[in-house]
């Protein structure tokens, strides 16, 4: 039977939502290893919109983060609140600034953010109840924020981001330097984590070490 593997959106676009080539390369992978894809995302305003050609805020403009992130999934996606940790055997979280500004207030509060309630529940309820998690590029900070004051001390890689590093240790998990197109696996919590964008200067690094992670997370199922 194909493993059902949650794949969890925080809009679409790098600089408000979901960073789309480790979106677009999670899904590819998952489907050439055989996984049924399940996409989801909290229906929720996004924090503020960013014009991608200007690189600035569009004042005024509201957009919802389900509805943005149902371009990446064609449509077929589920809203967080109607997920259950039964209905998926692992779950994956692209990056981009989506998982900091909308997930989160990491990019706001850095390690004195807050998270989602929604994505901090699915987050504990996979890792608990031992089943496998792939967080991409800046992502791990929000599963460090997860389990922070918890038993839980996730190993976790940002790459070799010495500030954003420290943060994932001043709340409470471990951090691993790594290289651009490399992973790290906590096998103890079954946590896999990838730099991705926080290093990749090309879409095919960014590939590798997102394939790397999703077979890393299905061999733990």
């Amino acid at each position: 039977m194909a493993k059902r593997v949650g794949l969890l959106l925080s809009g679409c676009g790098v600089y408000d939502g979901a960073e789309i080539h480790e979106s677009v390369s999670a899904m590819l992978a998952l489907d050439k290893a055989g996984a049924e894809i399940i996409c989801m995302a909290p229906d929720i305003p996004q924090h503020h919109v960013i014009n991608h050609l200007a690189g600035q805020e569009s004042k005024g403009e509201v957009r919802n983060v389900l509805v943005e992130a149902a371009r990446i999934a064609r449509g077929n996606i589920k809203n967080i609140k109607d997920v259950k940790v039964s209905d998926i055997d692992a779950l994956v979280i692209p990056g981009g600034f989506g998982s900091a500004k909308n997930f989160s207030t990491y990019a706001f509060d850095g390690e004195k953010c807050k998270l989602n309630s929604d994505v901090a529940r699915l987050i504990r309820e996979v890792v608990r109840a031992k089943k496998p998690l792939g967080a991409i590029c800046i992502t791990p900070v929000i599963v460090a924020k997860a389990f922070e004051g918890e038993k839980e001390k996730p190993e976790l890689t940002i790459g070799t981001d010495k500030a954003t590093g420290a943060n994932i240790e001043k709340m409470g998990s471990i951090n691993f330097e790594c290289p651009v197109t490399g992973f790290h696996v906590d096998r103890v919590n079954k946590i896999v984590s990838t730099p991705a964008y926080m290093m990749a200067t090309r879409i095919s690094q960014v590939y590798e070490g997102v394939e790397k992670l999703v077979n890393a997370v299905l061999a733990l199922c």
